[in-house]
């Protein structure tokens, strides 16, 4: 892939723009499980799909380049990947995550590596001083999610990075919401990159699948290792419609963003509306931060409504988007984290946390701005008979 071209081209021109052998403009999927050799001593690029796939390859080869980083790897969900990357630690080792993490991430870092001896503690990554404070002799990982999911904090990376490179932590960040169309976390000294591809990337709500990128060689072969042994891989016929998904990227995104920061100026402005968060508000905490170390603050907003009853209002009378789990497709998704992402997570540490309730999150689809608002704003009538009531 050529440096001298904008992101924007690098998604169509790339070294997969069309296939060598035939000069068809698609990557082939390759179907095959198994790969005849054709010498007894010596073997092929490719042996056993698990191992190795060209259709995979080029879906990992791209993400690798996107991301600017030298090694790609592609899981058959975004949790696959998540918990693959997980799998670099060992027993009797401490991870520090983000407090509001997804909840599948979450999940796995309090019912199953703490069953492997593996330990955590949450903490609010936003706050450097907190970070610092926090890390222990046996933390091998800081892991961050910016901006957080569903409350849109924004964490300082390169200054995460700079704590964990001074105490030899490893640095894991998820970047879903933003994709490496508008934030690189390699770039600010990240280890590991971590996505679920079934978002942003692929962007059509059609196929499952997570992405893990890194820069450091060794660290590349420890992670293809354990892809490998685990062998939770992406199928190759996703493979090829994340890559498909991958070419329209930057024009969705653009417009999505854009319209989501129209929204979330609207939301800010309605009475019934107690909290909007999207970093791309000049008073949100993260503004800064999001402004220097992003080109964009994505397409993802959360605001808060009085309780669940108006939420479930809101919900009811909302056409337009779909209720729904998941994020960062064509059609605009409206979910309510505490029965959907964030399910996982106690009540108790829910609140702790600040997901209440009476919090919604909005993942703005290719509508058009003025019909969003508009449906929103009969949804908000709707929400304010709850809180008249």
């Amino acid at each position: 892939m050529s440096d001298q071209y904008s992101f924007q081209t690098k998604l169509l021109h790339n070294q997969h723009k069309f296939d060598e052998n035939t000069g068809g403009v698609s990557v082939p999927i390759q179907h095959a499980s198994t790969f005849h050799q054709k010498e007894f001593d010596k073997f092929g690029s490719y042996d056993y799909s698990r191992s190795g796939n060209p259709t995979r390859e080029a879906l990992e080869q791209a993400i690798a380049e996107l991301e600017g980083g030298t090694r790609g790897f592609a899981f058959s969900s975004g949790m696959a990947a998540i918990s693959t990357a997980f799998l670099l630690l060992s027993k009797g080792d401490h991870i520090l995550i983000t407090e509001d993490v997804y909840g599948g991430t979450y999940r796995m870092v309090t019912s199953v590596l703490n069953r492997f001896g593996i330990e955590h503690t949450f903490v609010d990554m936003t706050d450097l001083h907190e970070v610092a404070s926090n890390i222990k002799e046996n933390t091998k990982l800081i892991y961050m999610e910016t901006p957080s999911n569903p409350l849109l904090k924004v964490t300082d990376i390169e200054g995460v990075v700079k704590l964990a490179k001074a105490n030899g932590c490893l640095t894991f960040v998820d970047n879903t919401f933003l994709t490496p169309a508008l934030q690189r976390p390699l770039d600010l000294g990240v280890d590991v990159v971590l996505h679920s591809a079934t978002k942003f990337l692929s962007g059509h709500s059609d196929v499952l699948a997570g992405l893990a990128v890194t820069k450091d060689e060794e660290l590349g072969n420890r992670l293809y290792t354990l892809q490998n042994s685990f062998g939770a891989v992406l199928g190759v016929q996703d493979a090829w419609l994340v890559l498909r998904g991958l070419k329209t990227l930057h024009v969705r995104l653009e417009q999505s963003a854009r319209t989501a920061q129209t929204l979330a100026e609207f939301l800010q402005k309605h009475p019934l509306v107690e909290q909007v968060y999207y970093p791309g508000l000049p008073d949100h905490p993260g503004y800064e931060t999001q402004s220097y170390q992003a080109s964009g603050a994505g397409a993802v907003l959360s605001f808060e409504l009085k309780d669940e009853e108006a939420a479930r209002r809101f919900v009811n009378a909302a056409q337009i988007p779909v209720f729904a789990v998941s994020l960062g497709a064509v059609e605009s998704i409206l979910s309510y984290p505490t029965k959907m992402s964030h399910a996982a997570m106690p009540r108790k540490e829910r609140y702790k946390r600040g997901i209440t309730d009476g919090l919604l999150r909005m993942s703005v689809g290719l509508e058009s701005a003025e019909d969003l608002i508009a449906d929103f704003t009969k949804a908000l009538e709707a929400a304010g008979q709850a809180v008249q009531a």
